[in-house]
């Protein structure tokens, strides 16, 4: 009994999913503004025209405690966004209050939209952006990301150096350079002792004693007339997860 009482909270305190999407921009937590979710609908729109791949995002506030690649996976499979037959979707999932975000990507984009690059899209493109409260820029640029690289021409930014990091290694370097120029200093002072027979005339360096010194909203307002329904397409758990 106590098993099934703990299976039956488990389901229950699953996080639900909203139906089927009629919009391709879903801010279920009222983190962009009316003008953002338009001009974001719309850019979609547009590359769904021409490409044929659908590519959607959903805002929520919370995981509720739920994993996140479970949700994602639940959320993609009931949705079935991407055409039927060439699965092309993707679904970019973000959760404000866990700081967690995920790239699903439809089975028939996964040799292109890579693990590797869904990754490098959230990490080096998105995350820095949503640091900053930029939600509306990051989900942009993650977007604009998404279709440079279905369109093989996405660049993954060239890595900096931590400056704290850096600072950390300039230390060590500093003290080994002083560490070598001792050394020399001391072999010369002990050749020109030797020379001298240990006699004490290199005083300073000599030898003493055999030893040496020395880290809701859910777009609902939108004026979009651009009417969108998900079209059948089928993930695997394909894609990437990262937080900010």
């Amino acid at each position: 009994m106590p098993l099934v009482i703990a299976i039956l909270l488990a389901a229950a305190a699953q996080l639900a999913v909203p139906a089927p999407p009629t919009r391709r921009i879903n801010d279920y937590a009222g983190a962009l503004t009316a003008a953002e979710r338009d001009r974001l609908e719309r850019k979609l729109a547009e590359r769904e025209r021409t490409s044929s791949n659908q590519v959607v995002v959903a805002i929520f506030r919370s995981l509720g405690g739920e994993n996140l690649e479970d949700y994602s996976i639940r959320l993609a499979q009931a949705w079935r966004i991407g055409q039927k037959g060439l699965d092309n979707g993707v679904i970019f999932l973000v959760f404000l209050e866990d700081r967690k975000m995920r790239l699903e990507v439809g089975y028939g984009l996964e040799a292109t939209l890579t693990d590797a690059t869904a990754s490098s899209i959230i990490r080096d493109v998105v995350a820095p952006r949503f640091r900053e409260r930029r939600f509306a820029e990051g989900i942009e640029g993650g977007l604009d990301a998404i279709a440079a690289t279905l369109a093989g021409t996405y660049q993954r930014p060239v890595s900096r150096p931590d400056s704290g990091r850096a600072g950390w290694y300039v230390i060590p370097a500093v003290m080994l350079l002083v560490f070598g120029v001792v050394l020399v200093m001391a072999m010369a002072q002990f050749r020109r002792a030797a020379r001298g027979g240990w006699t004490g005339r290199g005083a300073g360096w000599a030898p003493v004693s055999g030893s040496w010194g020395g880290s809701d909203s859910s777009g609902s307002g939108s004026s979009s007339s651009d009417s969108f329904s998900g079209g059948g397409g089928s993930f695997g758990g394909g894609g990437a997860s990262g937080e900010w």
